[in-house]
């Protein structure tokens, strides 16, 4: 693999899955920051760009399981490849990783300062982060799955109470925004997460953690950036273009009349005379994905 210094890290994390262990070894974000070219995100993460292409150039193609290459896959299996294996993840190290916090602080705190920091920054990415997989696993998720049904069958997708996923995919990348700045913030205060010398093993093994739990988000949030939602707008335009179609008066279907497809059509558009099969007020919904889903779960502990 020899990538073009003008290609994205996006493009070059998508086509080659096992240069994301390049990115994370240099520092370079591949997953938020994916829309820089790969001299920008170098120059950006004071990488020379020599060693990065070195480096990259050096990488075999032979994926193990968790670099696979899910450009292939449909929406369905890879939602539940992301739930399954990163959202659970998360789940069950938030708890592990918070317990540990409470016995490193509460040994440690007095000389270290910056771990109250890290903990208290580490808290309030995990309570977000639980907010959002909710709000994925019980309403976007489920709506990309049945989209994704209703265009393989050439059917228009069913209507969606949040009107365009534009809008709630938005919502998400800028969850993933937020997520990266606190992780940053986490990295700087840890000093890349680097325990100091006198550091008790439990202090050694949370450090460890928090910078596994970084991998891990990061991968999880390229998978989402740069394939799902990207598929998902996808999906929605061309079941916009399977509904013009079906609604389209020239279009006759077998055993009805071309005047009877004509009036069909004439009706849909006295309903709605902006062309949208979504109800105006699902089209204006601000706010939350859903008003039930703004009651954040209980955070594991």
């Amino acid at each position: 693999m020899r990538p073009d210094l003008n290609q994205t890290v996006r493009e070059i994390a998508i086509e080659h899955p096992t240069s994301v262990r390049v990115f994370e070894s240099l520092g370079i974000d591949y997953c938020c920051g994916g829309k820089r070219s790969l001299q920008d995100a170098c120059e950006r993460a004071g990488v020379s760009v020599e060693r990065a292409l070195d480096l990259l150039t050096a990488v075999k193609e032979d994926s193990p399981a968790d670099a696979a290459n899910w450009r292939g896959a449909t929406a369905q299996e890879l939602i539940h490849h992301i739930v399954g294996q990163h959202h659970s993840y998360v789940r069950s190290e938030t708890p592990r990783l918070m317990t540990m916090f409470e016995k490193v602080v509460s040994r440690h705190g007095q000389a270290r300062p910056e771990l109250a920091s890290i903990r208290d920054l580490f808290e309030a990415l995990t309570e977000e982060l639980l907010v959002h997989m909710h709000k994925e696993e019980n309403l976007l998720f489920p709506y990309f799955e049945r989209m994704e049904a209703a265009v393989a069958r050439g059917a228009a997708p069913p209507p969606a109470a949040f009107g365009s996923v534009e809008m709630p995919i938005s919502r998400m990348l800028a969850d993933h925004d937020d997520a990266g700045e606190l992780l940053s913030k986490i990295r700087a205060l840890s000093a890349e997460y680097q325990a100091p010398d006198s550091a008790c093993p439990t202090y050694r093994a949370l450090y460890h953690g928090l910078e596994e739990f970084e991998r891990d988000l990061h991968h999880h949030v390229h998978l989402e950036n740069n394939i799902l939602f990207p598929r998902a707008l996808h999906m929605e335009q061309r079941g916009v273009e399977l509904a013009h179609e079906h609604h389209s008066p020239h279009r006759c279907e077998p055993g009805r009349s071309c005047r009877a497809r004509s009036e069909d059509a004439a009706h849909v558009n006295r309903l709605h005379p902006h062309g949208s099969l979504v109800p105006a007020a699902a089209r204006h919904v601000s706010g939350s994905l859903e008003p039930d889903l703004d009651q954040q779960p209980a955070r594991a502990r």
